[in-house]
């Protein structure tokens, strides 16, 4: 993940979902190194190859050939592949599922926490993130129907969902640089 993406925050989007999905699997009893992997992998290609065009000459699937070539298991390949709807590939396991849910959503949780004054994610509350959910102007590029969708897919109530991953993340807040840090620097 690190020798292939050199932006700070994709890594730390890569760490934030992993937070939130390898919290799935532990509360779910699954394999949570495979689901971490899965999770902290998923967006590594970004940056050589996103994907203009959408098709098998970018994002995702030249990171997936890349892993399969490395021997990862279809576990892992499978749901990289299904956490972009584009690709046409089902999510069909759990694991596919919970990646795909807790991709979005970590993107609306770092930009409310980054707009707060303290920048710190242990004051993050779900009623400060469902106003904005609402807010349409705020993280535009947060896809407010693949979180729904998400949630849906993982047969999880939306804010209970949203509260799952905030605790997740909030777990990991250093490592995120969500700990208030920034705000002291700044």
């Amino acid at each position: 993940m690190e020798s292939w993406t050199e932006s700070d925050s994709l890594r730390k989007h890569m760490l934030a979902v992993e937070a939130a999905v390898a919290a799935y699997a532990r509360a779910e009893g699954e394999d949570e190194t495979l689901w971490a992997v899965a999770a902290i992998l998923h967006d590594f290609d970004y940056e050589r190859y996103p994907n203009p065009d959408r098709d098998a000459s970018g994002h995702p699937w030249v990171g997936v050939r890349t892993l399969q070539e490395l021997g990862y298991p279809e576990a892992v390949t499978d749901a990289i592949l299904g956490h972009a709807d584009y690709t046409g590939v089902p999510r069909t396991s759990r694991l596919a599922k919970t990646l795909f849910a807790c991709d979005e959503i970590t993107g609306l949780i770092t930009a409310a926490v980054l707009v707060r004054p303290d920048r710190d994610i242990a004051n993050q509350t779900v009623k400060s993130l469902k106003k904005k959910f609402k807010d349409k102007a705020f993280a535009r590029g947060v896809n407010r129907d693949d979180v729904r969708q998400g949630a849906e897919e993982l047969g999880v109530e939306l804010w209970d969902h949203v509260a799952f991953v905030l605790l997740a993340m909030q777990e990991r807040a250093g490592a995120l640089g969500l700990d208030g840090r920034l705000a002291e620097a700044g």
